[in-house]
């Protein structure tokens, strides 16, 4: 269905501005989120990314005085019993954090805006935390997976992937055959059903539609007060400014007592702490502390990263380019074949910038958590690669594409416990990470999602840094 006629029958959006929302903040409040994999940071900007949590880390994280910590969780590359260890952990870490800061926290459990993801463990296990350290119980769960700038969109309760204006029910796409997240439902309702096996049915859950939505911030929250304590709440976004108009109506209701445990894409974060959608970062502001070329790193296999991949090397033809063969990385010839291609890697950034990225064959396993397992081995076979390539031969930037592949690059390869987020390289996507501890220190490091942009990218944001 064309995007244009999905959208002709609902109400216009409501005029409502970042200074809106932040009128309505309350100054001893943060957001501490959690989140899976790092590319939720692509959408806001100047906040603290941690990826550990221990005390230090998150007292620095707090000091900064930002509305919003990211801790990066990396959940969605683990299996259900490590994510919920480390939810737990970063709850009870996070709230004795705010505890000494003087701060009160609101969690959000930050999932993709494809519906892949620990749902509903990681907020089942974030509400008893909550709980058992002597917090509010949330009195409301919101799922808000919309991601306007990526296509995204929520309308009626259907979750849509938008390409070239064409919008695609969610559980039609190639994100819903996730070997370990796949779906069926592109409806939240009934996703949700599918999701807690029965245990919430899709009758049960509230649909908070944009009719509601673009009747203003009053009509919202009355209509989330009117709700029993609870209640999953489906919420439709098609454009920046519903989720402002939502995030005024949770702040009041805040305000009253009324608490939400929060389920989202990346854009609420923005529109809830009152941030405006950022300008792309200039070039010519970022800082390198090296003059060899960049490596870009692709281990992604979602079709859209394919096509980019491909188009970076079309563009740049003479760019090195190294392959790590999956089928290599999970058997006896594993540590030879990443010596060899991390020594070519350094060996090629002394002429210029180098992609390195995984054979596009994506092997499965026999289930799930073995798929699962799977991609571990081949993410910490980049992680190796990287590690070794930073101590050869520093490089100018470094890009890495897939959550996964971003997640671990960063806190094992680069070993960044603590970074900042300067802004995105595209307009609302793609993060540019400013290393604050490590030997990443004046490495711009940009944090780039398996499923958002165009064909051209990737090549766009290498033309950017190269």
């Amino acid at each position: 269905m064309r995007v244009q006629t999905l959208l002709e029958t609902v109400p216009s959006p409501v005029e409502t501005t970042a200074a809106d929302v932040r009128a309505e903040l309350d100054p001893d409040a943060v957001l501490v989120v959690l989140d899976d994999d790092p590319t939720g940071t692509q959408s806001v900007t100047g906040l603290p990314v941690l990826t550990r949590w221990d005390a230090a880390d998150l007292d620095w994280a707090f000091a900064t005085g930002a509305g919003a910590v990211y801790v990066l969780t990396n959940t969605r590359s683990f299996d259900e019993q490590t994510a919920e260890t480390r939810n737990r952990e970063v709850a009870a870490a996070a709230l004795a954090a705010a505890g000494r800061a003087g701060k009160r926290v609101t969690f959000v459990s930050r999932g993709d805006s494809t519906l892949r993801g620990h749902f509903p463990l990681e907020t089942d296990v974030l509400t008893a935390a909550i709980v058992e350290h002597g917090g509010r119980r949330p009195a409301l769960t919101l799922l808000v997976p919309a991601f306007p700038d990526a296509g995204r969109i929520t309308v009626d309760s259907v979750h849509y992937w938008v390409v070239d204006g064409e919008a695609t029910p969610v559980g039609e796409t190639p994100f819903a055959q996730d070997a370990t997240f796949g779906f069926r439902s592109s409806d939240l309702r009934e996703w949700v059903e599918e999701k807690t096996g029965g245990r919430v049915g899709a009758a049960d859950v509230a649909a908070l539609t944009l009719d509601v939505i673009r009747s203003g911030a009053p009509a919202v929250a009355d209509f989330l007060r009117a709700l029993p304590e609870g209640t999953v709440v489906a919420v439709d976004a098609a454009a920046e400014s519903d989720l402002r108009v939502v995030a005024i109506a949770l702040h009041r209701l805040d305000r009253e007592g009324i608490g939400a445990l929060l389920r989202v894409g990346p854009p609420y974060v923005r529109a809830h702490i009152g941030q405006d959608i950022a300008e792309p970062v200039d070039p010519g502001d970022i800082d390198f502390a090296n003059r060899r070329g960049g490596l870009v790193v692709v281990g992604s296999h979602v079709p859209l990263t394919t096509a980019q991949l491909e188009t970076l090397r079309a563009e740049y033809p003479q760019t090195a380019t190294i392959e790590l063969d999956v089928r290599s990385l999970i058997d006896e010839r594993r540590e030879a074949h990443l010596a060899a291609q991390a020594a070519a890697a350094a060996k090629a950034l002394e002429s210029g910038t180098v992609i390195v990225h995984t054979t596009r064959e994506l092997v499965h396993g026999s289930d799930g958590e073995e798929s699962l397992d799977i991609a571990r081995r081949v993410s910490s076979g980049i992680v190796s690669l990287v590690a070794d390539v930073l101590r050869l031969a520093p490089p100018r930037f470094v890009i890495a594409k897939g959550g996964i592949t971003s997640s671990d690059v960063a806190s094992e390869a680069l070993c960044i416990r603590r970074a900042t987020v300067v802004g995105p390289m595209l307009p609302g996507l793609v993060s540019l990470w400013q290393p604050e501890t490590g030997p990443a220190v004046g490495i711009p490091y940009i944090v780039f999602a398996g499923n958002v942009g165009s064909a051209d990218s990737l090549a766009e944001v290498v033309g950017k840094l190269a």
